[in-house]
Order: C-alpha cells, then structure tokens, then sequence
C-alpha cells in the first residue's frame, strides 16, 4: 500500500496524555509513522502518498466492540420484546440451528458493513455452533479487525440442534484457531467461545482454558448476565458463577465476559485482582430487561471494561456511538450526573476495547508504532453544535453512525466519504435479504 495521510483533522490520540491536537497522521505499511502537530497547513506532502484531506473533521482511535454476535445480524427484529431466556429458546437458538455456510456468511458481511460504516474497526465475536470458518471468510474479504470464535455448547441440557459431543467441539475449534488465528497479516484473530456456564460442561471449561492459553488465545463467554443464570449456576456447580469460572481457568487478562450485570461488591472485587476483562452491552441489558450492570463501581475498583452492542436481534442496532452514549446515561439516575462521565466512556470504546482483545500494544490510541485502525468523524451538524463545546462530550453524547466519513483498518481504507470501499452494499443488501427469508421458513418464524 502507498503510504496514507491523514491531513489537517483534529486528533483525539487517546494516547498517555490524552492530547487532542491538530495534526497530520501518517500511515505506512499498515502502522501510524507520524502524529505530526499543526497539521493542515501547506507542508508539501510526499507524491508518492495517498491524501485524505481531514480539515474540519476529528480523526479517533478506531472503535472497538468487544462482543458482537454476526451469526446473529439476519435475527435483527425477529426476537423483540422477550426475557432472555425465552428471547434464546423460542428464536435464537433455533434460528442457530437453521444456519448454512452461506446464511452465515451474509449474515457476517451484513453486521461487518454495518460496523465499519458506523465506525467500528475491530470487534471480540461470537459465532455459533457451526460453519465458523464462513464468518472469517466474510471478514477476511470486507477488511473488519476481527477476533472471533466458534460457540461452544456440549451440556446435556442444550437443544439437540445445537449440542456437540465434547471432543468434536474442541477439536473444531482448535483447528479453526490453527488455520485462522494470526490470519490476514495477523487482522484476523481466534478466541475460543464457550457460550455461557449452564451450556457448557466442566470438562469442556477447563479444556478451553488449556487450549487458550497454550494457542495465545482470548476466551470469550458471557456471565452474570440475569438473576436465573446464577441461580442455575450455583445450583448445578454449587458455585457463585465467577468463582465457578476461575475455578476451571476463565478469568484474568484473557478472559472476556459478556454483561456482568448481576455482580455484588465481592466479585466486583474479584474480578479486578484477576484483571479479567468485563464487557458492558448496554442497550442489550436494557432490551431484554437484564438489568443496569455497575461499571462506574467497576471502574472505581480498578476493573478492566470494554463496551459492545451484543447482537442485531437484541440492541438492535451495532453502532458504537450509540452504546457509548447510553453507558453513559444509564448510570445517571442511579448514582448521579457525574457517574460515568464521557471521557471515561469513550476510554471503553478505545483502550478498553483493545485490552481486552488482547490488542492493547497494537490498537486503542492513535501513536506511532501502532495498528493504524482510524476512524475519521464530521461534527458539523446541527445535533453536534456548537463547535466550542467540549469536543470528548460531542462525540459521546452528540455524534453518531451517520457521521462517520472514512474509515482506516490496518492502514487500508475500507470507508472513504461514507463509502464501503471493500464490498457492495447493495449486494450484501440482496443476499443477506434472500438468507433471512429462508432462515425464517426454516423456523416458522
């Protein structure tokens, strides 16, 4: 790729010090070379690069999503209005099923452009039990920074449709880490994805663990997430579900856990000695009526927190800006204006977010040496003015998907003036349409 600058925008670095400047960035093979103030004048440019003109626009760190469910973008409106366990018996898991190797496909091309469009360059994914390897395909063709992993269900008291003998689960999804861990100049990453304690067996737990950590690998699962879920925790290991996790190896700085909402003061302490990774979703929480997870005491107590959408048929939307803005409000009535405020939140959606990808050395802040994954905003409409207000506060509470310009992932520009530049829209439109029709036959849905 020719070397790319970003010429003349405002920076929001996100580095150490927090600075926001007006700069030049400069990209060259896939990192940031330069962050170079008092961009936007006439410095000559080299000829040999290509130039994104950013006067009047703010340059981010990228957004990261740190749990998204691309199986799940052909759901989008197909499972509303449902308590979680119903949301997952009666639709979910039964549209799971039905899934192909094509369905899955669009379906991951669909959620990937709606992303990248609005901003989001890298994501922590969970498939489903099946035809993973067509999610990577997809992903490795529209140009998302993904970390993404088959869903792991072998418990006696899954659905049929979706159980797998223990052995043959593992082995799948260690030789889809072998072929896709580290794929497409390392954009591509595997973790492995046992999809919640009540799905899941002990062995199968601990083996993923081991497996985890001998392949480098983050593993993601969702906890804590409704009151029922610890009660068939505790019931079936005798546990409180985080000491049941750690137990068996999921905690610490790779593990990411999904929701978190139903953690009391003692496992919020736990989860910081173990620095294990807590993903706030929530509009998802809100949706399915799961509840208000503490973050702001999280925070206080040094835990790690990243921040994602979940999946189409629960938010129903995957857009970053909107998340950010709702963790920041929801907190409000329940310990006051100043809880969570906004710099605190876009930290979630940057640094927090690669951490807990594992990515924290490689993306999160715009600084040389790093990844570069960009995202490129235009505040200039009315919902965003005036133009002297705090600028972290307009992109938190003010900006949105539709403000996005271009869009950088591993120095490769995948939006330019609002464009999927790395697939059709309309083509991904057709068959993602033509898949959710069959998907829904399939299910008398």
């Amino acid at each position: 790729m020719r070397p790319l600058v970003l010429k003349g925008g405002r920076v929001v670095t996100m580095d150490p010090r927090r600075r926001i400047l007006d700069a030049d960035v400069t990209v060259r093979d896939g990192r940031i070379v330069s962050v170079k103030a008092g961009g936007g004048g006439r410095r000559k440019t080299a000829d040999a690069s290509t130039v994104i003109d950013c006067k009047g626009l703010i340059v981010l760190p990228g957004l990261i999503q740190a749990h998204i469910h691309l199986c799940q973008t052909l759901f989008r409106g197909l499972a509303d209005d449902l308590a979680l366990e119903a949301w997952l018996a009666k639709r979910i898991w039964p549209l799971e099923a039905a899934h192909t190797e094509e369905s899955v496909y669009w379906s991951a091309m669909l959620g990937a452009a709606e992303l990248l469009l609005g901003g989001t360059t890298a994501i922590l994914d969970m498939e489903t039990v099946r035809h993973t390897g067509a999610a990577f395909e997809a992903l490795e063709s529209i140009g998302l920074r993904a970390t993404a992993g088959k869903c792991l269900m072998d418990a006696p008291s899954n659905p049929k449709s979706l159980r797998e003998p223990t052995e043959r689960a593992l082995q799948e999804s260690a030789d889809l880490c072998a072929k896709w861990h580290g794929a497409a100049n390392g954009r591509l990453r595997y973790c492995f994805a046992p999809r919640f304690v009540p799905s899941c067996t002990g062995p199968l737990l601990r083996a993923v663990s081991d497996l985890a950590e001998r392949a480098g690998a983050v593993i993601h699962t969702h906890a804590a997430e409704t009151p029922l879920e610890l009660q068939m925790v505790k019931q079936e290991t005798g546990h409180d579900e985080l000491v049941y996790l750690d137990s068996v190896g999921i905690s610490g700085p790779r593990a990411a856990l999904a929701h978190c909402v139903w953690v009391d003061q003692e496992g919020i302490k736990r989860l910081a000695r173990q620095g294990t990774n807590v993903v706030h979703c929530p509009s998802s929480n809100l949706k399915l009526g799961s509840g208000v997870a503490p973050i702001p005491e999280m925070l206080a107590a040094g835990c790690h927190v990243a921040i994602g959408a979940d999946g189409a048929p629960c938010n129903n939307r995957l857009d970053a800006f909107e998340e950010m803005r709702t963790a920041a409000l929801i907190q409000k009535p329940r310990l006051g204006p100043e809880s969570l405020p906004a710099a605190q939140v876009l930290e979630l959606a940057t640094l927090g977010g690669a951490r807990a990808v594992g990515l924290e050395a490689e993306i999160g802040s715009i600084e040389v040496g790093k990844r570069a994954d960009l995202t490129v905003i235009d505040l200039d409409g009315p919902h965003a003015q005036p133009d002297e207000a705090d600028l972290i506060s307009r992109i938190v509470y003010s900006a949105r998907a539709a403000d996005v310009r271009h869009v950088i992932v591993d120095g490769r520009v995948v939006v330019k003036d609002g464009v999927l530049k790395t697939a059709r829209v309309e083509e991904i439109r057709r068959a993602a349409n033509t898949q959710a029709r069959r998907l829904r036959r399939a299910v008398g849905v």
